[in-house]
């Protein structure tokens, strides 16, 4: 899925736009779930530490911005809970990209990076008020790069549960977490088809609900999470 790179308006900012009420064009109910047994942390850090062949599915969006590539890094924390979860914070809504959206923890690299997983754990701290010493880094999985000409290193870790939380006010509306074998099941992910000025776009969401909250995941970050899936399914 969206794999051209032709320039366009971003559809986050035309009038009205409403990625919630883009068309469902299908909900991959026919494809098999992580197993359990495969989500613990044992298993997690057997998979990275010997990851099969496979091929992600979300590499490139269509680019609708005409800006230098930039690279970042987002960490995808794992909490370790009874169930696990995932971590993931709602944007302010006054921020120049991807306001108000769902997101992972991260951001652009910075020349005293040592690595992608080093801006991703700094990130995270900055962003959220996580100390890296609850932090079990895993691997990463394969570069997603954006309609912004973002080239972002997804890089999963785990998380100690007791973990003490302060996000950014700044950057961070809000922080929850969406248990994790909600997110490797692709009876959730459901595919959405927008078409605007004949630039045919399309992307995966993952809506979770959240008590009386709809936590809508789409996106980058859904994309993101369904190469997860595929790497944990092959």
């Amino acid at each position: 899925m969206n794999r051209s790179a032709v320039p366009a308006a971003p559809v986050s900012s035309l009038p009205d736009f409403d990625p919630r009420r883009v068309p469902v064009v299908g909900v991959d109910v026919h494809l098999p779930a992580v197993p359990a047994g495969a989500q613990t942390a044992q298993a997690l850090r057997a998979r990275f530490a010997c990851p099969p062949q496979w091929e992600p599915e979300v590499l490139l969006e269509k680019r609708f911005m005409n800006r230098e590539p930039a690279h970042a890094s987002v960490l995808v924390p794992v909490v370790q809970r009874e169930r696990p979860t995932v971590l993931l914070t709602e944007r302010t809504a006054h921020l120049s990209t991807h306001s108000g959206q769902v997101a992972f923890p991260g951001g652009r690299a910075d020349p005293g990076d040592a690595s992608p997983a080093d801006t991703a754990l700094r990130e995270a701290q900055e962003e959220v008020g996580l100390d890296r010493g609850y932090v079990e880094v895993l691997g990463t999985l394969p570069t997603y790069v954006t309609g912004s000409s973002f080239i972002i290193t997804p890089v999963v870790a785990l998380v100690q549960p007791d973990c003490v939380l302060q996000p950014n006010p700044y950057e961070v509306a809000d922080l929850f977490e969406v248990p994790l074998d909600f997110l490797l099941d692709p009876a959730h992910h459901r595919r959405h088809v927008f078409a605007q000025d004949g630039v045919h776009r399309e992307w995966f969401s993952m809506p979770y609900q959240d008590g009386e909250k709809t936590r809508f995941i789409w996106g980058a970050t859904a994309g993101m999470l369904r190469n997860f899936y595929r790497f944990m399914i092959a």
